[in-house]
């Protein structure tokens, strides 16, 4: 059987990119990667990076990257599929040349838009590099057969932004891997609740930490660092809470050892129209590990969660809402361990690599045939 193809400057350890890869190898399907690292170099994409200079820099190294590329696969054997991994946008010129040239389907990740992330959520692009962003999200779009999306909302935002067919769009999960976030037992102990991620935006980093000011709730633990970190840094310094402890990096190695060692797990809380389309790798993982989850009743939380079976969803930017939540859960072990345990259940259906490749081989399928 030909192999599916992905191919180009795709974050290869991100663990959309390695959750779908694992989960297609699981069924049987095979893979062939051809990948040239170049956004690795950058963990915080939306900071410095892009200032003309550091641009210019990964617009060389992409260039190059594209040119080694091209000459591995010159010769290699026709793939069923040409594959543009997270992030698609910047690789998708090339990834279409070669799949015309190959005479395949395309498919690109867009489980982010450019436009909307930097643009929009993060706030550091607008006029005519906003404009250039969102031309970049529909020539890719345009140009796959087909797109993958990571949650419902996504997809439908998708395709009324960038006017392409809804049918185009297929819903991909996230997921979590399995072994990394394996269900370990409940340390013994006062609960501690655990947040952690880029410090994007979208995350309502404000709103936890308002929340974590309101008396009666456990202790919470803070791991990341990025857009929001100078911020974070000051409000620390201004009015830290007694129940919180900051960590600014923790191996990603390590999260299912964090994890393990709390009792609840924290998802986002953001208030923008992109925090309503997610439901992030840090809930996947959660659920995966089998940790009881807090985060925003949005659309796209109600994809995967109902509140009050398999999570706790509350109004997204509303520290007291959550402050609530905390209580409650701190103070109810058995609540805490039946939400975990349903959550777990919902990850075994929906996001493991097995179930979200299934998806992902599925629309593939459609769109061969």
């Amino acid at each position: 059987m030909a192999p599916i193809l992905w191919l180009g400057t795709y974050e290869r350890s991100y663990p959309r990119t390695a959750v779908l890869i694992r989960g297609l190898r699981e069924l049987g399907e095979p893979v062939a990667e051809r990948h040239e690292p170049v956004w690795e170099q950058e963990p915080h994409k939306a900071g410095d990076f892009l200032a003309p200079l550091p641009l210019a820099r990964a617009a060389g190294r992409l260039a190059g990257a594209w040119a080694r590329l091209a000459a591995s696969v010159a010769n290699g054997p026709r793939p069923r599929a040409v594959v543009a991994g997270y992030p698609a946008q910047p690789d998708a010129p090339f990834a279409w040349a070669c799949a015309r040239g190959r005479r395949v389907p395309l498919v690109v990740d867009m489980m982010i838009s450019l436009v909307d992330t930097l643009g929009g959520d993060r706030g550091r692009a607008s006029g005519a590099s906003a404009a250039a962003l969102a031309g970049l999200d529909r020539l890719t779009l345009r140009a796959a057969s087909l797109a993958i999306a990571d949650t419902d909302a996504n997809a439908a935002f998708l395709a009324r932004r960038f006017g392409v067919p809804r049918a185009s769009l297929a819903v991909v999960p996230v997921g979590a891997d399995p072994d990394l976030f394996a269900p370990r037992p409940p340390r013994p102990g006062p609960p501690l609740a655990l947040f952690y991620g880029k410090l994007a935006p979208l995350h309502g980093l404000e709103t936890v930490l308002e929340a974590v000011r309101r008396p009666g709730v456990p202790r919470v633990r803070l791991i990341g660092s990025g857009q929001l970190g100078a911020w974070l840094e000051r409000e620390l310094a201004r009015d830290r809470p007694t129940g919180l402890e900051h960590a600014k990096w923790v191996p990603y190695g390590r999260l299912g050892d964090e994890l393990a060692a709390a009792s609840i797990a924290l998802g986002v809380f953001g208030t923008s129209d992109k925090a309503s389309r997610v439901v992030p790798n840090k809930v996947w993982q959660a659920l995966a590990a089998r940790r009881a989850v807090i985060t925003a009743d949005t659309p796209a939380a109600r994809e995967v969660l109902s509140d009050g079976r398999d999570a706790l969803l509350v109004t997204p930017g509303d520290p007291d809402a959550l402050a609530v939540a905390l209580r409650r859960l701190g103070e109810d072990p058995e609540l805490r361990g039946r939400l975990a345990a349903a959550g777990r259940r919902r990850y075994e259906q929906l996001g493991t690599p097995r179930a979200v490749a299934t998806r992902f081989r599925d629309a593939l399928a459609e769109v061969a045939a």
